[in-house]
């Protein structure tokens, strides 16, 4: 099945849809519960920072347990459960809200429960990619889902934002559950009977498992690099859209509109990226496009602090920002997936993104934490300003690294 061939391929198109669908509720939900706390239930900055990192403990918690139970098992399944979980939590919750019962306490487990789920079906969804395609159409194929997923940047936010400003923050909760049921209705319709990594006699224990998916990356320079980088973009990221989400109203006087609007414009940046990561790595190498990318999405974000409410340039240059970023951080991650998935073989795969994901994702919560801690102790602006520069330790270490040295072929996993 040659590369051009490959959305003519009805599975990955499945795939494809099912990706589309969760994210777009994943991405709602995100502003969603965030801004309903803020706008609604005036949650305080350390309020915000401990519901956002409530929904990201469970990379902390379950990533490198969830790594080793999917290399065994069929993503198609785990696919199906996560997406039918999601919808019926949200879909309670929803149901809890119209009844009047969505109060900030609930809104803890709700967030920690939807995180889990999602825990299971990005390491599951990276996995099924490399069992559906052959490696030298990873990169259209990682191409396509991250479009997928800047399409969802783009709807999810402005439909999250609309939703709760307009209407009322059970029907933003509800429009989240309807997303992940049509996820699920997409990925049941996966036909194609995977290749499993063989099992052979006794299958090792879990512990042993988890422990040689960490060998293997803390060996592998590249996938390393990626790990340290991960950890400090997102430890940095993490604690600038704390402050971000609460600066947005507080400081600038936006409605729950512009702000879900404003957030969008990340969505048509990402899709952009994830265009020019299918062809611009193999004209100028992968490495000169991955730290020329990096450079560009992280530092772009030093810009917001500046920004004033009574400025008639505001709305605008946050399009600007949220665009420019929305374009390097996808040509960043699609460039470093296909990186890591070409460098790991077939057996690790799940292993090595749930361990990418423990050291990158897994300080989300430490980052939305410290976030609210600064804004706090600071002040928004000057919380922000700070952590925004943190954001260009990643492109440092990537600089560090052998990875701008990569060419217009990826490494081989042995």
């Amino acid at each position: 099945m040659p590369s051009a061939s490959l959305w003519r391929d009805a599975d990955f198109r499945r795939l494809w849809a099912s990706q589309t669908a969760s994210q777009l509720g994943e991405h709602a939900s995100l502003v969603v519960l965030p801004l309903f706390a803020v706008l609604t239930l005036h949650a305080d900055a350390g309020q915000l920072g401990v519901l956002r990192a409530v929904g990201q403990a469970p990379i902390l918690l379950l990533s490198l347990f969830v790594g080793a139970w999917v290399d065994r098992w069929r993503t198609r399944t785990v696919l199906v459960l996560t997406d039918a979980g999601r919808a019926l939590i949200l879909g309670g919750a929803a149901a809890a809200g119209l009844c009047g019962w969505l109060v900030l306490p609930a809104l803890f487990p709700v967030a920690f429960a939807v995180g889990a789920l999602s825990v299971f079906f990005d390491v599951a969804y990276q996995t099924s990619l490399v069992r559906l395609v052959r490696r030298d159409q990873l990169v259209r194929g990682n191409s396509a889902l991250e479009g997928s997923r800047s399409a969802a940047q783009i709807g999810g936010p402005a439909l999250g934002g609309a939703l709760v400003s307009w209407l009322s923050a059970p029907v933003a909760v509800a429009s989240s559950a309807l997303f992940f049921a049509l996820s699920f209705v997409s990925a049941r319709r996966i036909r194609r009977s995977e290749s499993l990594p063989e099992r052979s006699g006794t299958p090792p224990r879990l512990w042993r498992r988890i422990r040689d998916g960490l060998r293997f990356v803390v060996k592998e320079p590249s996938l390393r690099t990626v790990c340290l980088a991960s950890a400090a973009f997102q430890l940095s990221f993490s604690a600038t859209m704390t402050g971000y989400l609460l600066f947005l109203p507080r400081e600038l006087h936006l409605s729950g509109t512009v702000i879900g609007l404003a957030l969008a414009a990340t969505g048509p940046g990402a899709l952009l990226g994830a265009m020019l990561a299918a062809r611009l790595p193999q004209r100028i190498g992968y490495g000169p496009a991955l730290i020329s990318a990096a450079v560009l999405g992280d530092g772009v974000f030093l810009c917001v602090p500046a920004l004033h409410a009574s400025s008639a340039v505001t709305v605008p240059a946050l399009l600007a920002i949220n665009f420019v970023f929305g374009l390097g951080g996808q040509l960043v991650n699609v460039t470093l997936m296909a990186v890591r998935q070409a460098a790991t073989p077939h057996d690790m795969q799940a292993r090595a993104a749930a361990t990418i994901n423990l050291i990158g994702m897994g300080m989300t919560p430490l980052g939305s934490l410290l976030g609210g801690l600064l804004a706090q102790q600071w002040g928004l602006r000057t919380s922000l300003l700070a952590t925004a520069a943190a954001m260009l330790a990643s492109p440092v270490l990537i600089a560090l690294s052998p990875l701008p040295r990569l060419g217009r072929t990826f490494p081989q996993s042995s």
